[in-house]
Parts: structure tokens; sequence; C-alpha cells
């Protein structure tokens, strides 16, 4: 009978949760405490009970009696107010729900990662604006008015003299405006490239670029840097590689790639970043010179980190939103 009784309480909790009329609360008084109603029924067959068991089945019927009658009374009162059931009642005795605690996307993730290594390396950290002007995102870099990134094809041109930035080097550019040597920094943040999507290139994405201007600053320097990097982002075991390449802001140039392995597929290098010495020519546009001072810059894309770090095969998941892969990479 105590089974009887508990299914009793789920079942009125049930329905007075699903009332909308002040009709369908009269059925329910008069089917749980009618006279013929089922607590009614209950107390029927309660006293022909015989046995040990009959105090505590008693207590309990009776109890339940009075939690049936003290709900339907609030429910009563809120229907008077022209409140429904459902806007107000609260079961205390279900379960509590667990707390959804948000978490930084894999990549923040990763950007705070390599922003904490290069602090750690003596690098500062600057940031600037996105929307940026034609002269401080190529010309003072020494792109020539030729270059095929100045095309439409290629950047998001806001109007003739302004752009959506396609690097964060242009951030380089004003800190040299602004601090004399020597600098040390690094300048995260988002661009914006008119690329078709794909596996591993997508229209936005976010950048890391490196600066250091000093009199004494070589090649072996700039090297002995990225190297360090590259080992404590993915381990002491990292494969990489070196390859000559050409920037217009840097010379010499080179490329850095890293051996990328996935499970059941053939393993490849990755291109992960561009580096070089400071040329010349981009010291002379923002007034330091260049037969004093030298320097080193790098840019890397933090997206491509991220794909390497996790092994994630395809760009394009890191910004579809979709909660079952984001939940993968939950930050404690």
């Amino acid at each position: 009978m105590l089974e009887q009784i508990k299914k009793t309480l789920t079942d009125f909790d049930t329905e007075i949760l699903e009332l909308n009329s002040s009709d369908e609360l009269e059925t329910i008084r008069i089917k749980y405490l009618g006279r013929k109603g089922i607590l009614s029924q209950l107390f029927d067959d309660f006293r022909k009970l015989t046995g040990n068991d009959k105090p505590i089945i008693g207590k309990t019927l009776n109890q339940a009696k009075i939690d049936i009658t003290n709900k339907f009374n609030q429910v009563f009162e809120k229907f008077k107010s022209g409140t429904k059931a459902s806007d107000f009642y609260i079961d205390l005795s279900l379960p509590g729900r667990k707390s959804l605690v948000g978490s930084k996307h894999i990549i923040t993730q990763t950007l705070d990662e390599v922003k904490n290594i290069f602090k750690g390396l003596g690098f500062s950290i600057y940031e600037g604006p996105e929307l940026e002007s034609d002269y401080n995102n190529f010309e003072a870099l020494n792109f020539p008015d030729d270059h095929p990134a100045r095309d439409m094809q290629d950047t998001f041109f806001v109007s003739e003299k302004f752009l959506m930035r396609t690097h964060t080097s242009p951030v380089q550019i004003r800190l040299m405006k602004e601090k004399k040597p020597p600098l040390r920094a690094i300048m995260p943040g988002k661009v914006y490239r008119n690329e078709a999507l794909s596996a591993k290139s997508y229209c936005l994405f976010h950048q890391v670029e490196g600066l250091l201007v000093d009199t004494d600053v070589t090649f072996a320097e700039l090297k002995g840097t990225l190297v360090s990097f590259a080992q404590q982002l993915y381990g002491k075991d990292v494969k990489y590689r070196f390859r000559a390449s050409f920037f217009p802001f840097t010379e010499p140039s080179a490329e850095v790639d890293i051996w990328w392995e996935q499970q059941g597929k053939e393993g490849r290098w990755l291109e992960i970043l561009g580096c070089g010495m400071v040329d010349p020519n981009v010291l002379l546009n923002v007034g330091i010179d260049p037969e004093k001072y030298i320097g080193y810059a790098f840019g890397m894309g933090v997206e491509r980190m991220a794909l390497l770090k996790y092994g994630i095969d395809d760009i394009r998941l890191l910004f579809d939103n979709d909660i079952r892969f984001l939940k993968q990479f939950i930050s404690v």
C-alpha cells in the first residue's frame, strides 16, 4: 500500500502542474479529495489492514493527505489571482539541476597559451585596431603598389584608404612610431582575408605578430626564440624545420613548419609562421635609424596552432559553434 500512496503523490504533482483552467482544478479536487476520491478509497483500504505495518502506513497516508490538501490550496489561491500552477509551483522533492558553467573557446585557450609563453620570454603585449589604413597595413611595411595583397580579391577594402587588416603587422608600425628602441613585443588579434574557405583556410582568423628591435640582434636569436616557443607549446620532441621564404617587410625571410601527424592518416608538414629580419626600409618608414638598429619579426596563425596541438583536421570546426565539438576542449 505504501507504493500506492507514493504513486498517488506523484500523479497528483504531475496533474496539478498541467492545469490550464479552474474547471480542471475542480476535476482534480474531486478525483483526489472528493468523498469518493482516491484518498477516500485509500483510507477505506487502510481500515481493512492488519499487521505490524499498519501504524507506519497510517502515518504515511495521513501525511500524504496533508501534502495534497496544502498543494491544492496553494494552487487554488493562485488560480484566483489568475496565475497558472506551473508558473509558481516548485516541487522541492525533485533533484537539483546542475548548473552549466561556460568555458574559454579553444582558440582563446590556444591564444592565451601563446601569449603566456612569449611573456615568459620577455615580450610585452600590444594591440591595435582591426580597421586599418592602407599606409599602416601595406605601404609602411614595404608592400609595392602592384603587390597582389592590395587586390580586392585578397583584401576586404572598406574604402580606397581603409581596409580590414590582413595581418597584425600594422601594430608593429604603430608601436615603432610611438616608442623608441629597444622594443620587444607581440601583437595578438583578429585579421581578415578574402580567401575561399577550406579545411586549412578561413576568411577570419587570429594572428600573433612579434617584433624585436635593438642594436645587436641576429637571425640565430630569432631562430632560438621560435624553437623555444615551439618546444614549450608542442613539447621538447616537436619536429620542425625552417625554409627560406620571402616577405616584403623582412630580409632574409623564412617560414617554420611543424610535422603534423593524424591518426590513420599520412603525416605532413604544416606551415605555422613566417619570420625574418626587419627590412631597413620599414625602419626608415617609422623614423628608426637602420644603421644603428636592427630587428626581427614573426607572425603566426593561432588556428593552425590549435589544429596541430589538439589534432583537429578542419579549421572550419573552430568557427561552427557546435557545442558537441566545443565540449571536447573545456578548460579546467
